[in-house]
């Protein structure tokens, strides 16, 4: 088993814009993103570059916000929420090909439940994500949607 064969990177904040009053529990990966005034980022988050969160968000623990994303104000992040950026067009990952993913944009006082996977869509104002569910169409409509895939609740 010889030497040393590979190189430890640590977690790390760089390149990134924070407004007021943001609190961040370490350990956590941020680079290249805007965090506005008041928001809140857990343990083991990573939000990577070109990516923007609105004031009085929340980010708990274990999520992962890829590249493109942008959430508004006031909404609340579950734990373990993964963003993805990369639907797999041509049957199978990007490589690194940027001009095949998509953008992700999430509206104001929106809610996602833990476990929830957002693929690259628009999620309009005042919308809550059931915990688990997945979301592969724009919401339009605020509610509540739940399931994989998510569907709105009818009350």
């Amino acid at each position: 088993m010889g030497g040393i064969n590979f190189i430890l990177h640590e977690s790390k904040i760089i390149d990134t814009s924070f407004g007021e009053n943001v609190k961040i529990v370490g350990p956590v990966n941020i680079y290249g993103s805007v965090i506005a005034d008041n928001c809140f980022v857990g343990p083991f988050v990573e939000i990577q570059s070109n990516t923007r969160i609105g004031s009085y968000t929340k980010i708990q623990s274990h999520s992962f916000i890829c590249e493109l994303v942008s959430i508004g104000s006031h909404c609340f992040i579950g734990h373990g929420v993964m963003f993805i950026n990369d639907k797999f067009s041509d049957g199978g990952p990007a490589n690194g090909n940027k001009l095949l993913w998509g953008q992700t944009n999430i509206g104001d006082h929106v809610s996602i439940g833990s476990n929830s996977t957002i693929l690259p869509v628009n999620i309009c104002n005042h919308v809550v994500i059931g915990a688990g569910s997945v979301v592969t169409k724009d919401i339009i409509e605020p509610g509540i949607y739940i399931g994989n895939p998510a569907v709105k609740l009818n009350k």
